[in-house]
């Protein structure tokens, strides 16, 4: 009987807390409270882990490559696979080699370093083309179609690179650059979503979510080379791949455009979020057509997309590197670099994770203004590297103070979630897709830029005098990208991101009665 009663009183509880919330949406008194809000919860994680899926199928590669190779002919290890750097195709056509490993039955291939290198780098040539598109794409159709189907293919395409190698290398190449074309929109596309679902004083810690994908790829390295010691080079497709479609069947069934589109939403998580966005941008004023001159005019949006090229560029520089100067010029065995390797890549996602919920509540504080926390962290998280590259000069000889600096230079990089990576969507939310497939189709290029100017210098030459070039060039740019967006970076709401209001009066526009307004009252007086 006791037990009845308190069931009793927790029901009238929730009861009248129900109704509370309800006659808050009714009112409009809209108060948030982190339990109802299941919906947003839910999109976080699906993002999240779709990351971390994201760069499963693209790194998976390059440890297996490892295996695919005899070990006579076997000259790129497991660090060296990681450094996504193209060579020409040797003249010769790939040679198959159907010898059996261990485990018997594998396949193994006779490629050359120029092959290897090859296939490497062609996913490049199809991640660089749908970056500009698939932000594009995303805000047209929308993101959720864009950015699932392709995950879905991308872990398709994953399932098939095993036949596709046994077939030719010409195969393999073919589905490498699929997957890269596949895979390029995806980051563009997650922005225009984060204008439907998050509100804006939310979403730094929201884009932290995209810097899951350097957790992932510190997670599939070790697990691949687990798989690959007990199953062969194939389980790592295979099982990256079913992880893939998984998570391709989940998103599809939780995750919804807009708000209003969830069948599942509560009325108080769905009113809270469209309020919260329309103190920035209006519904239902989103123009028509891309205003490209507006765009490509803007110094805002340049400010965003040079930061970013030179943020991108030092970090592909130093991860794909690293591995290297860590080989040839501190010495360290193979065990020791792989550990350290790993560092800046877990430092990075728990920095983005801290940044973006820091950044966060000093948006909601009103402290200080939204461009001054977007320029202090960017700040943090792109012109201190470069300080720490000068230091690296200077003490890059040490093996104790080199391994620190790396590691502390890559971790401050992740304070961008609150800095620029998110300013798009304070800039343009409506166009926010095109402003970050233009960011990231630059910084594709300043990706494979690194490993061709660090080939240049160090090729045969591996001394600590042409690696402080490296660092000199390294500093430059950190700091470079930082000043143009501590000069032109804005987190205002620019005026071309949302066209005339719809509401019209008598087949007037509400732009056009307000400046009509002083030719009524000087008539009237």
């Amino acid at each position: 009987m006791q037990s009845f009663k308190v069931l009793y009183y927790i029901g009238i509880t929730f009861e009248n807390e129900e109704k509370e919330e309800s006659a808050n949406v009714e009112t409009g008194l809209v108060i948030k409270q982190n339990r109802s809000m299941n919906c947003s919860r839910i999109l976080n994680l699906m993002v999240l882990f779709g990351f971390m899926v994201n760069y499963m199928l693209r790194v998976n590669f390059t440890i297996a490559i490892v295996d695919m190779v005899p070990n006579h002919k076997q000259n790129v290890s497991i660090e060296q696979a990681a450094n996504f750097s193209t060579s020409p195709l040797n003249d010769t056509n790939a040679t198959v080699s159907w010898t059996q490993s261990n485990p018997p039955g594998v396949v193994k291939f006779n490629w050359s370093e120029y092959e290897q290198n090859m296939i490497l780098g062609s996913f490049f040539w199809g991640y660089v083309l749908t970056e500009l598109p698939g932000g594009r794409l995303a805000e047209m159709i929308g993101a959720r179609p864009v950015f699932g189907y392709s995950m879905l293919l991308a872990s398709m395409v994953t399932l098939l690179t095993p036949m596709a190698a046994k077939i030719s290398i010409y195969c393999l190449m073919f589905c490498r650059v699929f997957l890269g074309f596949t895979l390029g929109v995806t980051w563009p596309a997650i922005l225009p979503l984060a204008a439907n679902w998050i509100p804006p004083n939310e979403r730094s810690k929201f884009m932290s979510n995209m810097m899951a994908s350097t957790l992932g790829a510190a997670i599939t390295l070790p697990i691949c080379g687990i798989l690959i010691s007990a199953w062969g080079w194939e389980s790592a497709f295979y099982i990256t791949g079913l992880v893939g479609l998984a998570w391709s069947t989940l998103w599809f069934n939780l995750v919804f455009e807009t708000p209003a589109d969830h069948p599942r939403i509560s009325e108080y998580e769905r009113h809270y979020i469209e309020t919260e966005i329309a103190k920035q941008s209006k519904p239902g004023t989103k123009p028509k057509k891309l205003p490209w001159i507006q765009i490509l005019t803007s110094f805002p949006v340049w400010a965003i997309v040079i930061t970013h090229g030179a943020s991108v560029f030092g970090y592909f520089t130093i991860v794909n590197q690293l591995p290297t100067y860590m080989k040839y010029l501190l010495h360290f065995d193979i065990k020791s670099n792989g550990f350290l390797s790993s560092l800046p890549y877990l430092g990075k996602y728990f920095m983005a994770l801290f940044a973006g919920i820091i950044a966060d509540r000093l948006l909601n504080s009103e402290k200080i203004s939204k461009t001054m926390t977007r320029k202090i962290f960017t700040f943090i998280g792109v012109f201190t590297p470069g300080i720490l590259m000068i230091l690296q000069v200077y003490f890059g000889d040490n093996q104790v103070w080199s391994v620190m600096i790396f590691t502390i230079a890559l971790t401050l990089n992740g304070a961008v979630t609150g800095g620029y990576l998110g300013n798009g969507l304070d800039i343009a939310p409506n166009f926010s897709g095109t402003i970050f497939g233009m960011a990231n189709t630059l910084s594709s290029f300043g990706g494979s830029l690194s490993s061709y100017l660090v080939g240049k210098l160090t090729n045969n030459n591996q001394t600590f005098e042409q690696w402080c070039i490296v660092f000199w060039i390294l500093a430059g740019t950190y700091m470079c990208g930082a000043i143009v967006f501590l000069i032109f970076g804005t987190a205002k709401t620019l005026s071309w991101n949302s066209g005339p209001s719809s509401d019209e009066t008598n087949g007037i526009s509400t732009n056009e009665l307000e400046a009509m307004k002083p030719l009524k009252n000087s008539t009237s007086s």
